[in-house]
């Protein structure tokens, strides 16, 4: 197994890409932390961070389900600190959990347009910047942010999720140049359309003929979790790129 005894924090692993990562890496052999705010069912969309870490737990993998909310630092710092003390390391950050607002601009409140800025950007920063220490120490560490197609082709009704998922890209490539020196390998999946369970909520009936799948990108995030400084650093990468690189 690629992965055996590492430990990955994987946000947003509650469902969609997200739970799609969480159970491939935990295939490869790493231990999951699934970090999410959602505990129970009953709301929108299915899934639940016990849910994702008894799946993980079957595939023979230890898993720690924690309900983080990401935009709020005491809970992000919370979370790693229940990380090292249950598992002793982290290996794999994956960046994932996120939000958008399906709306034209005119029709954007402050309040969502506020909320997705500090879902998507400010929960990547803090999550990022929070197991940076034990990645440091250590020196090696892989950290992936997931980005969208929105990030370069933004829709007309969802501007403000395209602006955050650009800003992912640029962190994404920024924080690869700083942290070469250290080992730490930073890369950005960038899917397009996904059949998760929240666009099939926002475009009922729609032909998914070509989506691409949560498992495709958990693949792809097993691919770039093995990664160090000196192999695969500092991209923004889509499926097809992946696809080239033997992911």
């Amino acid at each position: 197994m690629k992965l055996e005894g590492r430990v990955a924090i994987v946000t947003g692993a509650s469902r969609g890409i997200g739970r799609g990562i969480a159970l491939e890496l935990a295939r490869e052999g790493a231990d999951i932390v699934v970090a999410s705010r959602t505990e129970e069912e009953g709301g929108p969309l299915p899934g639940t961070i016990h849910r994702t870490a008894a799946e993980v737990r079957d595939l023979g993998r230890r898993a720690l389900a924690v309900k983080t909310d990401i935009t709020k630092e005491e809970e992000v710092d919370a979370m790693v600190s229940k990380t090292l003390g249950e598992f002793g390391s982290i290996d794999i950050l994956v960046n994932n959990a996120g939000i958008n607002a399906p709306n034209t601009i005119l029709e954007t409140s402050v309040k969502r347009w506020d909320l997705v800025i500090a879902v998507n950007l400010r929960g990547t920063f803090l999550c990022t910047r929070a197991v940076l220490t034990t990645m440091v120490e250590k020196k090696s560490g892989s950290i992936i942010n997931v980005s969208s197609l929105a990030g370069t082709r933004v829709p007309f009704w969802d501007v403000a999720y395209g602006v955050t998922k650009a800003a992912v890209e640029r962190f994404t490539i920024g924080i690869a140049g700083e942290l070469r020196e250290h080992n730490i390998a930073v890369n950005c999946l960038c899917p397009s359309a996904t059949d998760t369970e929240g666009l099939s909520m926002w475009m009922p009936g729609a032909d998914k003929t070509g989506w691409q799948t949560p498992q495709q990108w958990g693949r792809y995030a097993v691919f770039l979790a093995a990664q160090d400084a000196g192999g695969i650093t500092g991209r923004v990468l889509s499926a097809e790129e992946l696809e080239a690189l033997g992911a």
